[in-house]
């Protein structure tokens, strides 16, 4: 009778879980003995036949996927967001209905780092939200930090090249680093917040998180407005000091998982209220830079609170979870779009080819990427596709099987002009946001901890003419700023006035 229910459920398509204490290989079949190989003898050989011996030295060999080349060193958390305002007259994307409740699963990570690196290391810290939402996912994927260091994704992977360790001696090496950065004054602003205490900051509840890009909201008449996305802690903010996070690394290197994981398992489920940001497209041209730059922020625009996002389970496997998470600025929903931001251009292909890559063309397939909506398309076959295709309809369209397109789905209209180029933006203002953070954003330690932290990788540089470069900026940007560098790397004041110029 066993046998016939079994067969039944099969038939049927339901997955039926092996009886708890019996352990079975991956095709469902019972094992005899786990704890000696099949052999010729006592003494003899072991044979080809033991699939058991084979199938675990096989999945052994192959526990490890690639690993991410940015955003490594990850953890996730579950969790829901809650819309609390109306914002219809911005967006019709049903996340952002007022009182709508979305399930989101969040990976914090460290950006440069690999897997196994301590979580205190100076870096960029990723905070990206995959929202469950009735259309479809939604993947918000930003930083703890506010801009970037590039503009322009034609320059991502030698960015990520200069800071990962170099490819000879397998060391990150300030050298690379500055030599490649004094080429780019846009990163000004993002090395001040990096090499800031916020590069180190104290736990994963007490941080801020950025969407950097700006996108298009668009409304049910199609109408477009452009904005930017800042989750507010509710914890507050707080940061560690260099010498703190020494401290902490010695003691633990993956403090900021335990924090979180110890605060929701007592109950503590850290929440983060959103804000958004809004511009219309006639304003874009009013500022002294340009707002679609991701090493740029809004400054002076007024933020309004749109949701509030509480995270509370932690994941039940590592692995299936938090390791096969795939996020990607691609993920976008009805009422949401790219702006014309050429670094979040470049991401919306990058961010999804990378997981094809890492996790394969059915990736989203997976149940912690799987929409909690149904998928209906004829994308088929490739590894790791166990979709429910019946049908020999595979192509649209079709009057056999139609599936028609819901043209209220469509993307915004946007007017073009100008000519095929290859050319920097406009107004690209490299330095001014960077003072506005050393003299206004920053209290008075945080800026000799950025003096003392900057210097410090600054004094690892050999190369003077590089290391004057980069004062050069930082005394553009602002003149106590540069001058306290200049001082604290034995630079001569004068020779970096003059390139200033």
């Amino acid at each position: 009778m066993k046998k016939l229910a079994l067969l039944t459920a099969l038939t049927v398509g339901v997955a039926v879980p092996a009886a708890a204490t019996t352990l079975t290989r991956d095709n469902g079949a019972p094992v005899g003995d786990n704890q000696n190989s099949y052999t010729a003898g006592p003494n003899g050989a072991v044979l080809l036949q033991d699939v058991q011996t084979i199938q675990k030295l096989q999945r052994f060999s192959r526990e490890r996927i690639p690993e991410r080349v940015v955003h490594a060193r990850g953890t996730g958390v579950h969790g829901e967001f809650v819309a609390t305002a109306d914002i219809s007259d911005l967006t019709r994307a049903a996340v952002f209905e007022k009182g709508v409740k979305t399930p989101v699963f969040v990976r914090f990570s460290t950006v440069v780092h690999s897997k196994g690196s301590p979580e205190t290391l100076r870096d960029p810290r990723g905070f990206a939200t995959k929202f469950y939402t009735t259309e479809g996912n939604w993947d918000l994927v930003g930083n703890n930090l506010p801009v970037f260091f590039i503009r322009d994704a034609i320059k991502f992977p030698d960015m990520v090249h200069a800071f990962k360790p170099s490819p000879v001696t397998n060391q990150q090496d300030p050298n690379r680093i500055f030599d490649f950065f004094s080429n780019l004054p846009e990163a000004t602003h993002m090395l001040s917040w990096l090499f800031s205490d916020y590069g180190t900051p104290a736990n994963l509840r007490e941080t801020d998180g950025w969407g950097v890009h700006a996108y298009k909201l668009v409304d049910d008449q199609g109408d477009v407005m452009y904005a930017k996305f800042h989750w507010k802690s509710r914890q507050g903010v707080r940061n560690f000091s260099a010498e703190e996070a020494a401290a902490m690394q010695a003691k633990d290197f993956s403090h900021a998982t335990r924090d979180m994981y110890d605060n929701i398992s007592q109950g503590n489920f850290p929440q983060w209220d959103l804000y958004i940001k809004v511009l219309k497209p006639s304003q874009l041209d009013d500022f002294d830079y340009n707002p679609l730059d991701a090493t740029k922020m809004w400054v002076g625009i007024e933020e309004q609170k749109v949701g509030t996002m509480t995270l509370n389970r932690v994941p039940s496997n590592f692995f299936q979870e938090t390791e096969q998470a795939a996020f990607a600025p691609a993920n976008i929903v009805p009422g949401i779009e790219p702006s014309e931001d050429r670094l979040l251009q470049g991401r919306v292909f990058s961010y999804a080819d990378t997981q094809m890559y890492r996790l394969g063309a059915n990736h989203q397939q997976l149940p912690i990427n799987r929409p909690r909506v149904a998928v209906n398309n004829w994308n088929q076959d490739g590894a790791g596709n166990y979709g429910q295709q019946t049908s020999d309809v595979n192509y649209q369209p079709s009057r056999r099987e139609p599936r028609s397109e819901d043209t209220s789905a469509r993307w915004a209209e946007t007017p073009l002009s100008g000519t095929y180029q290859q050319q920097a933006i406009d107004k690209t203002l490299p330095f001014a946001q960077a003072g506005w953070f050393y003299r206004d954003f920053l209290n008075a330690d945080e800026r000799t901890n950025l003096i003392e932290n900057l210097s410090s990788a600054l004094n690892e540089v050999k190369d003077r003419e590089t290391v004057y470069i980069m004062l050069s900026y930082f005394y553009r940007a602002d003149k106590d700023y540069g001058t306290r560098l200049a001082e604290a790397v034995k630079a001569d004041i004068k020779k970096v006035k003059k390139m200033s110029m």
